[in-house]
Formats: C-alpha cells, structure tokens, sequence
C-alpha cells in the first residue's frame, strides 16, 4: 500500500471521564482515545461494526507503540489524527497522534498500531478486502 493513504481527524474535548487521580489523561486512556478515533474513522468510510458483524470480518491489534509527549489535562481541545503508513500481506501499521487544535506543534501522544483483518469465522488473519482498505483510507 502507498504511504499517502487518506488520513482522517477526529476532534474530541478532554473531559473529566478521561482524567486520573492525577488529574491529566492515564496511559490506558489514550488508548481508547485512539481506538475511539479508529472506529469513527471506519464507520465514516463504511465498514463500522454493522458490516464487521455482516462480513463477519474486522480489524485486530496484533501490537501498539505509544509515545506519551506531553501531559494532557482537562478542557484541552484536541484531533486525533489517523493514517494507514503501510499495508503489506496480511499485515498493515496505522499511525495515530493527539494534537492540540489551537497550537497544532503541541502533540500530546503518538501511536503505531499493528493491524491485520481477522475472519471471525474462520478465526485468523486474512489479507485485507478492498472495502476495508478503503475505510482506513488506502487503496485496494
């Protein structure tokens, strides 16, 4: 897959939900910040969790790099942004960061997820379809 794949942002506010004793974002709350992101970008593009349960076929995590840049505290409006940086085989690494909207060189966090497509059916790895390149924003 070609690394200019689509790259799609996704803009949420840091509300109290997301804080710790601390007060600033956990470590496992930046994950599902950015599951949260990966989803709303499949659904936008058409393979949301009606066609995975349709096809029967669906994204996996096989692994996660995450790189915490700086704290992020409440109220703090932010995008995450998403991209597919390559899709070899079964085997593809989606890009994810945590910006502030108002002063964009902030970055809070960095992501480099390991993704495959998984047939739940058959329950293993199988090479992407055209319609799930399509959602995370490659070309079949």
């Amino acid at each position: 897959m070609d690394t200019t794949a689509t790259a799609f942002k996704y803009s949420l506010t840091i509300r109290e939900g997301h804080l710790d004793t601390f007060g600033h974002v956990n470590n496992a709350t930046y994950l599902a910040l950015f599951e949260e992101a990966r989803w709303q970008m499949v659904t936008d593009r058409g393979y949301g969790l009606e066609k995975v349960r349709q096809t029967q076929q669906g994204p996996i995590i096989l692994e996660v790099q995450v790189q915490f840049r700086r704290e992020l505290n409440l109220r703090t409006d932010v995008y995450i942004t998403t991209r597919t940086i390559k899709y070899v085989g079964k085997i593809g690494q989606v890009y994810q960061e945590i910006v502030n909207q108002q002063d964009p060189t902030l970055v809070y966090a960095t992501a480099t997820f390991t993704i495959g497509f998984f047939d739940l059916e058959r329950r293993k790895l199988i090479p992407p379809s055209p319609e799930w390149m399509r959602a995370i924003g490659g070309s079949p």
